[in-house]
């Protein structure tokens, strides 16, 4: 359905030392493969909110559209970029989804019509996106150190904040947005009061010592999660900062990997981190422990996020750049898979400690 993709640099690199590389089976969790997916590496991954249809964003230049049901995950659609693909959102009704790519561009496709436009311009790679309905904007976050607002009625941004440096992640739950650039820099702002006042709520840097790869919202917005390149995560409450901490992840005995990934359940307020490693992990920040290690895909899960209801888990596998491009070998697998979650492994677990003070 959509058609042959080639990719990025012609077919991918070689793998030093020569060869192919051997290819294992990244599915070892038995979860449901997504039919059909990208030819490049996986950058992004989003829920429709308002029924279970999924997209997922690539290097191979692509967003690709799937409708998931209790008979199967079936293709749905693509919007087609110039440029590798690093972001998607929907819409609150699920009837637009909004992609941004390399080349700086902004696009916008209506589900229903299938009618595509451009819809903004950044003055590089458009890192994250996200529809603020109850403003009317589009939210884009870019390379070029800007945070832009679109109404997607006029070719020129509504709005434009200069940022300390690149946007590498961003994370919004109405009124709360999360930005983490380079260098560590990181704002918080409200997005009720950013036309009054655009200033950051708050900012500063992480907690880590190291390059921020993601940032999520909690589902209660009093705080948010950041993962980096150095295998660790902290959170961070926005008000009570007495209740942060960090803690290590995706780490080997001999080995540390990236955190390219969190997401929080929508409903228990636990998460999951994805990594470098391979692995996928279900954590309880309430009472600082894991819930749930997944078993080890064999190669990098470079997206995943929970669909609204909270009873999926769509994880992507792929290469993510973390060897360069000359790693990126074309025989390299490219999954999306769902995950049916039971209640017992992301619900919250008190500590021993505490049920004995009960």
């Amino acid at each position: 359905m959509f058609g042959q993709q080639t990719g990025l640099f012609g077919g991918g690199g070689a793998v030093l030392g020569g060869g192919q590389p051997q290819i294992r089976d990244p599915n070892t969790n038995s979860s449901a493969l997504v039919p059909e997916p990208p030819g490049d590496s996986i950058s992004c991954l989003a829920w429709s909110p308002a029924q279970n249809i999924l997209a997922a964003g690539s290097w191979d230049r692509s967003v690709r559209i799937w409708e998931v049901s209790p008979t199967g995950i079936a293709p749905r659609m693509a919007v087609q970029h110039e440029a590798p693909v690093l972001c998607c959102n929907f819409s609150r009704d699920g009837q637009r989804i909004f992609s941004g790519s390399a080349d700086g561009k902004l696009k916008m496709k209506v589900l229903q019509t299938q009618q595509e436009q451009q819809v903004g311009q950044h003055d590089s790679a458009i890192k994250e996106v996200f529809v603020a309905d109850d403003i009317n904007m589009v939210i884009t976050g870019s390379w070029d150190k800007t945070l832009r607002f679109w109404n997607c009625q006029q070719p020129t941004p509504v709005a434009t904040l200069q940022l300390p440096d690149r946007v590498y992640s961003m994370d919004m739950k109405w009124p709360l947005l999360v930005v983490g650039c380079a260098e560590r820099h990181l704002m918080v702002y409200n997005l009720q009061t950013i036309q009054q006042n655009p200033a950051p709520y708050k900012q500063g840097q992480t907690a880590l010592k190291m390059q921020t790869r993601t940032v999520s919202c909690f589902p209660d917005r009093t705080g948010y999660a950041v993962g980096s390149i150095e295998g660790r995560c902290s959170i961070a409450f926005i008000e009570d900062t007495s209740k942060n901490f960090a803690f290590k992840c995706h780490r080997s005995n001999d080995e540390i990997f990236a955190v390219n990934t969190i997401d929080f359940h929508p409903v228990m307020g636990t998460f999951a981190t994805g990594g470098g490693d391979g692995t996928f992990i279900f954590w309880d920040k309430e009472n600082r422990q894991r819930l749930k290690q997944f078993n080890n895909c064999n190669y990098p899960v470079t997206a995943g996020k929970f669909n609204t209801s909270g009873d999926l888990y769509a994880y992507a596998v792929s290469y993510d750049w973390s060897k360069g491009h000359e790693f990126n070998h074309p025989s390299l697998p490219r999954a999306i898979m769902i995950h049916r979650i039971q209640e017992a492994e992301v619900k919250p677990k008190p500590s021993t400690n505490q049920r004995s003070r009960r």
